[in-house]
């Protein structure tokens, strides 16, 4: 009998996709990516499959995560960056072996050797983190407005105001709440 787990919140932000496999970090936090089989389909989901996953390397994918929320955070908060975060980013980064690649239609793709190992996947998780924390790409980071969620996300909306990580789950909420408030204020 297979454990069931939670879905995995997918976004366009890899490394910000990757902070949310812990979501509601000041509420009932959810781990989506408990056990290093995990892990694995994460990275697969993702474009950066890997055969196998050790308790270690699952252990290491956590530090990372925790380290791109911390250093986001700072970031979206317009605070000094942490020391520890910065310095786990930077080592995860340069510890694999991935590729960009140019693909047919203008893209950036990143490229996996058959032989690949989840560091190499952390790698590019680690330098997607890199690009959008230094301001690299279009768009700004931002704290999720949920009070239990606070998720670091990466907003490219046109007018930069976007205020939930995902409308699909912290924004129905709050708009579920505020309607029920409402109906409770004025019940007719």
């Amino acid at each position: 009998m297979s454990a069931r787990f939670p879905d995995f919140r997918l976004g366009k932000v890899l490394a910000t996709s990757f902070t949310g496999t812990l979501s509601e970090r000041h509420g009932d936090a959810m781990e989506r990516i408990p056990t290093p089989g995990r892990l694995v389909d994460w990275l697969a989901v993702n474009g950066l499959a890997v055969e196998s996953c050790t308790i270690a390397q699952l252990e290491r994918a956590w530090e990372l995560r925790e380290s791109i929320h911390a250093a986001a955070t700072a970031a979206a908060r317009q605070d000094p960056l942490p020391a520890p975060a910065v310095r786990v980013i930077n080592d995860r980064s340069i510890q694999g072996r991935a590729a960009a690649i140019l693909t047919p239609d203008g893209t950036r793709q990143w490229q996996l050797s058959p032989a690949s190992r989840v560091e190499d996947a952390l790698s590019v998780i680690a330098a997607d983190a890199v690009s959008i924390i230094a301001g690299e790409r279009d768009g700004r980071l931002a704290l999720c407005a949920s009070p239990t969620c606070q998720a670091a996300f990466f907003d490219t909306s046109q007018s930069r105001t976007r205020r939930w990580c995902d409308m699909n789950t912290c924004g129905n909420r709050e708009k579920k709440a505020r309607f029920n408030a409402s109906q409770r204020k004025n019940p007719g």
